[in-house]
């Protein structure tokens, strides 16, 4: 039996909390009207994906003589191209506002937007990606993905509404759920962790762990549809609050560099990147431990197990990766240096991303 957490002693810290007005709840969308309201705003540019332009609609609609327009040309990763042609369709519609809703693509446009330009961003999540609770862009030119915080890029307001995440499918539901818990997982061990970020992140994975199998036996289960936006609100939160590390460094290389979808990536490479720093970061993995409901030594094989038993893709090589590509992404993924629990020495790097190319379930730890 692990020690509990309360005979550690405390570490030294800073803490000062960053986040957006936040309004949750079934059929929370109907309050809309009134956050735009509150925001000043009187022309709001919806944005989407060209996937989700009946959802965006349906805002507009809703919005009237308030709504300037649709956006429907958000992408993964944010290439500069759309970045600048909303930019120039909100100067030119005359936009006040932007409403983001989706999923990470969507609120990413609306943080690049919001970059350049300062206009305020409304995010309505669909997803469990976590974008909406963070300073944290990305935008991805000639291949290359940038990341960075600027607090201009933070939404003044979120929507959570669990309705809305009703029609996000199963297995999309499962990768951007595990997507969120990575959030959590390298925030309970980021440099610039708290006590605070990290009873947050405890329960965020808690919450997530528990809702992911509801939804995989019934995606109409709207209880689990609210828990898991729950958690994936407290795992966002943890993202805004704290730095991350490797993990979230591979996955950026590998989406932006390699196209591979965002979600499914993040559930990949998060049980090989916490089984990487497991040794290093004790307190941590007792927290992700009594979260999850397994021993400490295998925490790592039990975020694994969850995706592979909930059918979520475990191998990078099923993602569309080929392993030629493998050494360039370590390369890449080592071209700055950062921090991280343990040393980012390029062989062990190396080692992990075959470890996720293959598939192969990290083992415990001795």
């Amino acid at each position: 039996m692990s020690a509990p957490l309360e005979n550690h002693p405390m570490h030294d810290f800073i803490y000062r909390h960053q986040s957006p007005r936040t309004v949750f709840g079934a059929g929370a969308l109907a309050h809309l009207e009134r956050e735009i309201a509150l925001l000043g705003a009187r022309r709001a540019l919806v944005l989407c994906t060209p996937g989700q332009v009946a959802q965006a609609q349906q805002v507009a609609d809703r919005l009237g003589a308030r709504a300037a327009g649709v956006f429907a040309r958000a992408e993964m990763h944010v290439p500069i191209e759309a970045a600048r042609a909303a930019r120039d369709e909100a100067r030119r519609l005359g936009a006040d506002c932007a409403v983001a809703i989706g999923g990470g693509s969507t609120i990413g446009l609306g943080k690049a937007i919001a970059l350049e330009s300062g206009l305020p961003i409304l995010a309505i999540p669909t997803t469990y990606a976590g974008s909406e609770m963070t300073p944290i862009y990305g935008i991805t030119e000639a291949g290359l993905k940038t990341t960075g915080r600027d607090a201009r890029v933070m939404p003044r307001t979120v929507i959570y509404d669990p309705e809305l995440t009703l029609s996000l499918p199963v297995p999309l539901s499962i990768t951007s759920g595990i997507n969120a818990m990575a959030h959590a997982v390298e925030g309970l061990y980021a440099q610039d962790s708290n006590p605070v970020m990290d009873l947050i992140a405890e329960e965020g994975i808690r919450a997530l762990a528990q809702a992911l199998p509801a939804l995989h036996r019934d995606g109409a289960d709207r209880t689990a549809r609210s828990d898991a936006l729950y958690g994936a609100w407290l795992c966002g939160s943890v993202l805004g609050n704290v730095s991350v590390a490797l993990h979230h460094k591979l996955c950026h290389t590998l989406g932006g560099s390699f196209n591979l979808p965002h979600a499914e990536t993040h559930t990949v490479v998060l049980p090989h990147a916490l089984a990487f720093n497991l040794g290093h970061v004790p307190d941590a993995a007792q927290r992700i431990a009594r979260a999850l409901g397994v021993d400490p030594g295998d925490v790592a094989g039990a975020l694994f197990d969850l995706a592979e038993d909930l059918g979520a893709p475990v191998a990078l090589r099923d993602l569309g990766l080929r392993e030629a590509d493998l050494d360039t992404a370590c390369d890449l993924a080592l071209t700055q240096q950062y921090p991280n629990p343990r040393p980012l020495e390029k062989g062990a790097v190396r080692h992990l991303l075959q470890m996720a190319y293959e598939g192969r379930r990290p083992a415990p730890l001795p």
